[in-house]
């Protein structure tokens, strides 16, 4: 089994975003994008402009920044009940974009960070003035509280605005709004009973009870366009990301033996390539083939399974074959360009280069860069150099970048393109 096989697993992890890592899998982005664009165009945003991040962090959480780009989390897909559920999360966070809440947040933090300041000049001019310590000190003490409740008492409102605004943006979108109600009832039967224990005016969110009755008012007379279930590229994505994530006795839980649904399948091939079951994993791969010959990702996975066996023609055959399925699919491009800077049959190293800009023209991925730079190796050291600081670059590594884009032009000329990227990677 080749070790190499890390940075086959699709998981390759990338820059922290809010603590957590970010995942690349052309799958999983491609059924997300398809789901999120109508609410972008109902919001304005262009389609060509919408990114899709997956953040791997356990958390039932998403967010929008800057309102192109989308921040779906991991534990959010694998627990979230239908995709008209996850739609209505984008919407609700899309809803704070139009409400144009994080300016507004930004302008009410300054008023109170204001406010809090006079309130503190009036608690040391009691003290200086009054002679009584504890009397100043008092409002002193007072003055942040002040500031937090009105921040939360402003969060709940944006929230319950946010809501509105989303449930408004899915009815545009010409989307079922009822997977608000979905998601919220999801939510409050994991929260419900602890909620019951909180204090509402000390939560920068409303309760989900609160938000649960808002949303079933205001979509009592507002039919459902189609049933709101699950779909089966939706499951297939949950089991992806299940059978890569999860330990492989969650696997089993959630999909034991007994299911024999593609997902199921799906999930436990998964698993078992993950485990070193490799003839497990290439039984339940081609059992999936089978049942569906023109899906390119299962050809991909076969393909996963043939390279930790060492079969590169037919690890090759496989990720080839999924190109012809899928077109333009960056993650198999590079996973094809490994395999074949490995090889190294006649114009093997050629191919691996061609797949490799390919791949980055549609996403720059720091295992593109990585596999890009293997190819080059030494025979062109310039340019293995200049890729490596793009590698580095992006896993957010600036020393090893520099270090790495010096080198680059110390091999390359002036007038070379990645001499001139080297130099804007120089810090």
């Amino acid at each position: 089994m080749r070790k190499i096989v890390l940075f086959l697993l699709s998981i390759l992890l990338l820059p922290p975003v809010y603590g957590a890592t970010l995942i690349n899998d052309t799958e999983t982005e491609t059924i997300l994008t398809k789901l999120v664009t109508p609410l972008a165009t109902a919001a304005n945003i262009s389609p060509d402009r919408l990114r899709i991040h997956i953040v791997n962090d356990e958390d039932f959480n998403a967010f929008v920044r800057g309102g192109e780009d989308v921040y779906i989390y991991t534990g959010l897909l694998k627990q979230i009940k239908t995709p008209s559920a996850l739609q209505a999360v984008i919407a609700h966070e899309l809803g704070h974009t139009i409400g144009g809440h994080m300016a507004q947040l930004s302008a009410r933090m300054d008023a109170e960070m204001k406010r809090t300041m006079l309130i503190q000049a009036l608690g040391i001019g009691l003290m200086v003035a009054g002679g009584n310590p504890s009397l100043g000190a008092g409002v002193l003490a007072g003055s942040g509280g002040i500031a937090t409740q009105s921040m939360m008492a402003f969060s709940r409102d944006e929230e319950r605005i946010a809501d509105n605004l989303g449930i408004d943006l899915m009815i545009k979108a010409d989307l079922n709004p009822h997977g608000f109600i979905t998601v919220f009832e999801q939510m409050h039967d994991q929260t419900g009973v602890m909620e019951g224990k909180i204090n509402p005016t000390r939560i920068n969110h409303p309760l989900t009870r609160e938000r649960l009755n808002n949303a079933t008012d205001q979509l009592s007379n507002h039919q459902p366009l189609t049933p709101d279930t699950t779909t089966p590229e939706f499951e297939m994505v949950r089991a992806k990301l299940i059978g890569y994530l999860d330990a492989p006795k969650t696997v089993l839980l959630k999909y034991p033996y007994a299911d024999k649904s593609d997902a199921a399948l799906y999930a436990r091939a998964i698993a078992n390539m993950r485990g070193g079951n490799l003839d497990g994993a290439r039984i339940g791969t081609q059992t999936l083939i089978s049942r569906h010959p023109n899906n390119g990702y299962f050809y991909e996975l076969l393909g996963d399974i043939e390279y930790q066996f060492g079969h590169y023609d037919d690890s090759v055959d496989a990720y080839r074959h999924a190109l012809t399925l899928l077109g333009s699919a960056p993650q198999v491009e590079t996973a094809l360009a490994l395999v074949l800077s490995e090889r190294k049959k006649p114009s093997d190293i050629d191919q691996a280069i061609s797949l490799c800009k390919r791949s980055i023209l549609s996403a720059p991925t720091p295992l593109a860069y990585w596999v890009l730079a293997r190819s080059y190796g030494d025979t062109d050291p310039g340019r293995n150099a200049w890729a490596m600081a793009e590698y580095y670059s992006l896993i957010g590594d600036p020393d090893m970048a520099t270090t790495h884009a010096k080198r680059a032009r110390q091999h390359l000329k002036p007038t070379d393109a990645e001499y001139i990227k080297s130099s804007d990677l120089i810090k």
